[in-house]
């Protein structure tokens, strides 16, 4: 019997592209992913907010590279690829939630919400597989999912149709993908205090409901996600693909 070899969980010579990744847990994942050693590109269609980020990785001497880019715009994401070298690791963390009741939601919020969460995720996570296959890239393509992909929630039914859809998205491409080495998961997390979600925690009653349902006694954070991120875009998750990582505080337990 031999000592077996633990995983690494550096990311020293990957290069990562994190969409969404100026503010909330875009940018959480982007700093936990240079931390780990990775050369980062972060995405975003804010200019300014994108400037801030850079600034403040700095205050630390990580280096983030600004992309400013809409996703949703299929040949503008085209082109901006082909300006970076192929990638190791694409952190899909760009989202969008315009919560209504079911008998309430409009087309236009609907198109909006599955535009970003869905439309767009999968074609750049497409044009970056092609990419990592023809460069014989074994890949890690994390999807920022939810835990919201695997419940329902009330006012929450196109968001939840868009985070269940990309559930069933990541286990078809983990299925065509695994051959080339390429590993496609998700990370579901519960309420975390950011931007996106700041506004609906504001509610008395709707903050009630999230801590009646999270097991541990706390709301999420964006540092519970850091971790796992790294996780999964490491040697450490080598074995893992088409599944998906609950970071929901028990919520999904029962």
């Amino acid at each position: 019997m031999t000592l077996p070899h633990t995983p690494a969980f550096s990311l020293n010579g990957r290069r990562a592209l994190v969409t969404g990744g100026s503010r909330g847990l875009g940018f959480a994942c982007a700093i936990a992913l240079a931390r780990a050693g990775a050369q980062v590109w972060i995405a975003a269609r804010n200019g300014d907010e994108l400037a801030r980020a850079v600034e403040l990785a700095a205050t630390e001497a990580l280096v983030l590279h600004p992309l400013a880019l809409d996703i949703t715009q299929t040949q503008r994401v085209e082109e901006a690829l082909s300006q970076l070298p192929a990638l190791d690791i694409l952190v899909n963390s760009a989202g969008l939630a315009r919560h209504q009741p079911f008998l309430e939601v409009s087309e236009a919020n609907f198109d909006a919400v599955m535009a970003l969460n869905l439309r767009a995720t999968f074609f750049i996570s497409q044009l970056t597989a092609r990419r990592m296959r023809e460069q014989g890239i074994a890949g890690s393509i994390i999807h920022i999912s939810s835990q919201m992909g695997h419940v329902g929630g009330p006012q929450r039914s196109v968001y939840c149709a868009s985070k269940f859809a990309l559930e069933g998205l990541t286990r078809t491409m983990a299925l065509e993908l695994g051959e080339a080495g390429i590993r496609v998961n998700t990370l579901c997390p519960t309420f975390i205090e950011t931007e996106l979600t700041r506004h609906s925690l504001r509610d008395p009653d709707f903050h009630r409901f999230v801590m009646s349902n999270i097991k541990l006694p706390r709301l999420g954070k964006v540092e519970d996600i850091m971790g796992p991120v790294v996780f999964l875009a490491s040697d450490a998750a080598a074995m893992i693909t088409g599944s998906a990582l609950m970071v929901d505080g028990g919520w999904t337990a029962t």
